[in-house]
C-alpha cells in the first residue's frame, strides 16, 4: 500500500510540473490567448450583431411613370416598410438598369402610366419589380411586403373615390427576377466561393512563407544575399499568382461544367479584375508573416483576417442586412468588393468597367498591405 502511494505521489508530481509548464508557455503565446478569447468573441459579436437573414433599407430606384396621388401613395407605402431605401435621385430606364448590373441598387420599382387611371376605372393596375435576385435571401423578404402592399393598400372604385387600406385586391406585382430567376442558390455560393478559397489558401500560405524560414533557420541565408526586401516579397508572391488562377479556372470550369453555373460576362474580364484581388491577399500574408515569428502564430492570425472577411463580405449572409458599423468595417475588405466583381461578370455580364470601382479599392488594399509588408520586412534587415 505504501508502494502505490509512492508510485501515485510520484506520478502526481510529474503530472503537476509537465501541467505547470504547459500552462506558463500557453500564457507567454499571445497568439495562443488571443485565439482562445478573441475568436469566440468575434463570433459572437458578428452573429449576435452583424447578421440578418431579413435585411431592411435596401436600395430602390422608383421611375414613377404616373406621377399621381396614388403612385404617390404606393411608393410612401413601401418606403414606409422598411424594406426599401427609395433612392433620391431620378434615374431613366437604361441608368436604373446600370445600377442594377452594378450591384449598386437591388430593386427597381417601375410604376406604369396608367396607373391611377385603372384604380380609377376599378381596374388592378400592374406595378412591375425588377430584383436583383443574385442572391435570393436578400430580396426574399422585401418582395413579400410588395405583394402585401400591392394587394391590400388599395381597393376598387367606391362612390368615384379609390378606397384606402382595404382588404379587397388592388394591383397587381409582377416581379423580373434578374440574374438568378430560379433562385438557385448555388448561383450566388459558386462564384462567390472563388473570393473565399483564394483568401483561406493564399493568406494562409503566404503568412507561413517567412515564419517557416525563422523556424527552419534558412532566412539567415535569404538575409545574406544582395536582394532587395521588395526584390524578395515579390519573388515569394508570383509563384503563388499562378496558383491563385489555377484556382480560379478550376473552380469556374467545375461550377459550370457540373453545377450549371452560368457565366455571362468574359472570362478575360474576371481574369483581370482577379490580378489585384490576388495581389491583396498575398500582400495580407505576407504582412502576417512579418508580424508572427512561428507558423502558429501565422496560421492564428490568418484566421482573425479570415473570419471577419467571411462573415461581413456579404457571402454567407446578406451584406446589406448588416448594420451600417458592419457594413463599414466589411467595405474595408477586399472580399466584399471581389463578390460584386465575380458575381457581376458571371452572373449579370457586367463589364470591366462596370465593376471598376470594386477594382480599384481592391487594389488600394493591395497597395497599402504590399508596403506595409516591405517596411516591416526592410526592418527586419538589421
Amino acid at each position: 500500500m505504501i508502494d502505490f502511494l509512492n508510485k501515485f505521489h510520484l506520478c502526481f508530481r510529474r503530472l503537476s510540473a509537465i501541467m505547470t509548464k504547459e500552462f506558463s508557455q500557453m500564457t507567454r503565446d499571445p497568439a495562443t490567448i488571443g485565439m482562445m478569447i478573441g475568436t469566440p468573441l468575434i463570433q459572437l459579436i458578428l452573429f449576435g450583431y452583424a447578421i440578418n437573414m431579413t435585411p431592411t433599407n435596401l436600395p430602390t430606384v422608383v421611375i414613377d411613370n404616373d406621377q399621381s396621388i396614388y403612385s404617390r401613395e404606393y411608393i410612401a407605402a413601401a418606403a414606409a416598410s422598411n424594406y426599401f431605401k427609395i433612392m433620391p435621385n431620378t434615374y431613366t430606364d437604361q441608368e436604373a438598369d446600370d445600377q442594377l448590373t452594378r450591384g449598386k441598387i437591388q430593386f427597381i420599382l417601375n410604376i406604369p402610366r396608367g396607373f391611377s387611371r385603372d384604380l380609377v376605372r376599378g381596374r388592378p393596375p400592374v406595378v412591375l419589380v425588377d430584383s436583383d435576385a443574385t442572391d435570393p435571401v436578400a430580396s426574399s423578404s422585401a418582395i413579400t411586403a410588395l405583394e402585401h402592399i400591392s394587394s391590400n393598400l388599395y381597393s376598387p372604385l367606391k362612390n368615384g373615390v379609390v378606397a384606402l387600406k382595404k382588404n379587397k385586391p388592388g394591383s397587381l406585382l409582377l416581379v423580373h427576377a434578374h440574374y438568378n430567376p430560379l433562385a438557385l442558390t448555388r448561383w450566388n455560393i459558386i462564384p462567390g466561393l472563388i473570393g473565399v478559397i483564394l483568401t483561406m489558401t493564399l493568406v494562409m500560405v503566404t503568412s507561413m512563407a517567412l515564419a517557416k524560414e525563422y523556424e527552419s533557420g534558412t532566412h539567415e541565408f535569404i538575409l545574406a544575399t544582395p536582394a532587395t526586401p521588395l526584390e524578395i516579397i515579390l519573388g515569394k508572391m508570383t509563384p503563388y499568382l499562378l496558383v491563385g488562377y489555377i484556382q480560379i479556372l478550376i473552380i469556374i470550369v467545375v461550377g459550370f461544367i457540373l453545377m450549371g453555373v452560368p457565366i455571362r460576362g468574359s472570362i478575360f474580364a474576371l481574369l483581370i479584375a482577379s490580378f489585384p484581388y490576388i495581389v491583396a491577399n498575398l500582400s495580407m500574408g505576407l504582412l502576417i508573416s512579418t508580424v508572427a515569428r512561428t507558423q502558429i502564430q501565422a496560421s492564428v492570425c490568418s484566421v482573425f483576417f479570415f473570419l471577419p472577411s467571411l462573415m461581413l463580405s456579404g457571402f454567407f449572409f446578406p451584406f446589406r442586412g448588416m448594420p451600417q458599423w458592419a457594413q463599414l468595417i466589411g467595405d474595408l475588405l477586399p472580399l466584399s468588393h471581389y463578390l460584386v466583381i465575380v458575381r457581376g461578370i458571371m452572373l449579370k455580364g457586367a463589364t470591366l468597367m462596370q465593376v471598376m470601382p470594386s477594382v480599384l479599392s481592391i487594389f488600394m488594399f493591395s497597395v497599402i498591405a504590399l508596403s506595409l509588408a516591405i517596411t516591416r520586412y526592410r526592418g527586419t534587415l538589421d
